[in-house]
Parts: structure tokens; sequence; C-alpha cells
């Protein structure tokens, strides 16, 4: 059995000062590759469920098992069947690509039997919005949530239900950091909605889609088993981020970048140095937190316990899939890995962008508010 790599601690103690963009880097020489990780999933042989996609960014699961994947640049929709094509099931109307903006975030509601509903987040010629569609009549889509800036950079777009049944969308400061500070600004937030995009009376700030402020440019989110939610972030030159994200909180940026003793700021449980990571998706099983690294083109697992206690990061898949972009748990309990290697940063061989399914060959639950899930009580309409 080949041993794991261990490359990071929950903070660490030396930092970099080259300036780099978020998520272009070289790439790393693969590394080992685990037989079995300590979170049970079996690194070594993965299922090559696609192959030849375009910037797969947003993924999602089917009650059936099937998976909604969302291309970047394309501003396409596939559907994925292991051991079957992809098949385009929409084309999202008013996409505008360019530099990290394009068909970012998709998310299938948790009530999906009933009310058939996909959400979708992307960029136009002029915004950043949420909208959701069905699959029947993909054309019509009806905006959940519109006018927030966009850039070619820094928009954050991974969007997700969570326990409660709500939407949460983790959103860039599109360049502007000083709007991760100001309230009246949904860039640099954690956002949170109704499914149809009214605002939740108990947000913590009246009238505001505003859950957690004080972000950069936030890809992932992921909850454990007890309720909590994980955000990867995106720093600048110094620290990348996971952050447990509390109702109302403050994250600092851009008054700080990783740890922070400032009583008014919340600092992040686990912190790496960009060439390490540049993380984007993210999603909890066995007990563990994988974040999939764009810049450090590897699988992040980060154990988890119940109380809440984050242990040491744990590098698996180091170099040999390139970047990677997306995570999620799939019903049957297998664990989904999209490469980004056709995002302009990498360095694609022939059969990318691909889906990798890992399986521990053993069923887990459903995370909770996933589509076919019974843990969560979702919200209406």
């Amino acid at each position: 059995m080949r041993l794991r790599a261990i490359t990071a601690v929950v903070v660490l103690v030396t930092a970099l000062g080259t300036t780099v963009h978020d998520e272009a880097a070289a790439q790393p020489v693969p590394g080992p590759v685990t037989t079995l990780g300590a979170s049970g999933f079996d690194f070594a042989d993965p299922e090559v469920v696609a192959t030849g996609l375009d910037v797969s960014w947003g993924l999602d699961f089917l009650p059936d098992g099937s998976a909604l994947v969302a291309q970047r640049d394309l501003g396409t929709v596939l559907r994925i069947r292991p051991g079957r094509p992809p098949v385009q099931v929409a084309q999202i109307p008013g996409v505008v690509a360019g530099g990290e903006a394009g068909l970012l975030g998709l998310a299938v509601s948790p009530r999906y039997r009933l009310d058939r509903w996909v959400y979708v987040c992307f960029t136009t010629a002029s915004d950043i919005r949420i909208t959701r569609f069905r699959l029947n009549a993909p054309q019509t889509q009806q905006v959940i949530i519109s006018g927030i800036a966009r850039a070619s950079f820094h928009d954050g777009g991974r969007i997700a239900f969570g326990p409660d049944g709500l939407l949460y969308a983790g959103i860039g400061d599109a360049g502007v950091p000083a709007t991760a500070q100001n309230l009246a600004s949904r860039n640099g937030k954690i956002l949170r909605i109704r499914p149809n995009g009214a605002i939740p009376a108990d947000n913590p700030f009246p009238g505001s889609p505003v859950y957690s402020y004080g972000h950069r440019n936030v890809q992932g989110l992921a909850w454990d088993t007890r309720g909590r939610l994980f955000a990867t972030e995106f720093g600048q030159n110094t620290w990348d981020e996971v952050n447990v994200i509390v109702r109302g909180g403050n994250y600092g940026w851009p008054i700080v970048e990783g740890p922070s003793t400032d009583p008014r700021f919340r600092t992040p449980v686990v912190v790496w140095p960009p060439a390490q990571a540049s993380p984007s998706g993210a999603a909890f099983a066995n007990g563990t937190l994988f974040v999939a690294a764009l810049r450090g083109a590897r699988l992040w697992t980060i154990p988890v316990s119940a109380a809440g206690t984050v242990g040491t990061p744990v590098a698996e898949l180091v170099g040999a899939y390139g970047r990677l972009r997306t995570v999620e748990l799939a019903p049957d309990g297998s664990l989904w890995v999209a490469t980004s290697n056709r995002d302009g940063n990498g360095a694609p061989v022939p059969t990318d962008d691909r889906i990798l399914r890992f399986t521990t060959g053993e069923r887990q639950p459903p995370p909770a508010g996933r589509a076919g899930s019974h843990a969560a009580v979702p919200a209406q309409p």
C-alpha cells in the first residue's frame, strides 16, 4: 500500500509572499495514490463516468442517481449516468462566460420529486444571477435573484441546499474587496434565500439575503451530519481557508486573510498556502470534509469529529488527475470528483475534463438537503 501525503496542518506557521491568480498555476508532479484512504474511499482505482467535458463546474444528483453537470464556458447542462454517454438536457439562456465566469453552480431541489426544479448560478453580460427551470422546459427560466455584480474572476458561484431546505450561495467580491465588508452589497457574502428567492425571516440582517460576510471568493459549501456549514475560500497570496459558517459571522476579508486574533472576525479552521490548494468544491461523508483543489491539483480530506473538532488535512490524488473543481456525495454513497483542466489554467489530457467516481463498497445515506433525502425538512415554496 502506498502512503498518503500529509502536507498541511490546521494552522500553518509560514506564509508565501508571491501574489498569484486564484486559480492559475503549473501542475504539481503526481504523487502517491492511496489504496484506501482514512475516509474509507478507495482512491486507487476510480470509475471514469464521463470524459471530454468542457470545464465541468456545478454537479448535483437527481433522485434516480443520475447526475446533472454544468459546463462553465458552454452554458450547457449534461445528464450523466455511469456506463452511458453524457446527454445534453439544457442550454442556459443568457450565460456569458470569460475568465472564471460562466455557468457555475447547480443544485437540484430537495423536493425534486414534487416540484421538478433545477437551480443554476451564472454570469450574464451584466450580473450574477440564480435561476430555476424544469428539465422538460429548460428555456423557461424563473429568476430567483439577480443584479449581483459580476467580473471575469472572483464570482464565487457555488449553490447548495442546506438541511433547512433553504438555498445557500457563495458569492465572490468580483474583484472589489471593500464590498465584502459592505452589508448593502451581496458580493463577498454567503447568501441564504428561500427556494423562490424570498428572504427568510430568520436571516441575520432583516430584509437581506446575506447570511455571512467578509468573504473573498467562496466556491465550496458542505454540511456535516450535525448541520454545521463548512465553506472553502480562495485567499489572495498567503492563505486559502476552510471556515465554519455561523449566522451573521464576519470572516474578515479584506482586513485579514487567514488566521486572526481580532475578535471582530471568525478565524478559519484550516488554512493552506495557495500552491497547495486554491480550494473549490466541498462535500462531507464518513466523518470527513472533502475539498477539491485547483492549483494544488489534489483532493484534501479533513477529519471532523461529531463535536466539530477538525483534524489534520490529508492530501489524496496529488497531481494524479490535474486540477479538481468539484466533489459531491452521490445518493449511493460514492464520491464524484470533477476535473477542471480545460479552464485555461490546466494542462488537459485528451480525455479531459473527466468525472471520477470513488467507492467504499458500502452505501451511505445521502447528505441532508440532497434530492431524494428524507433528512431535511424542505422549505416551501
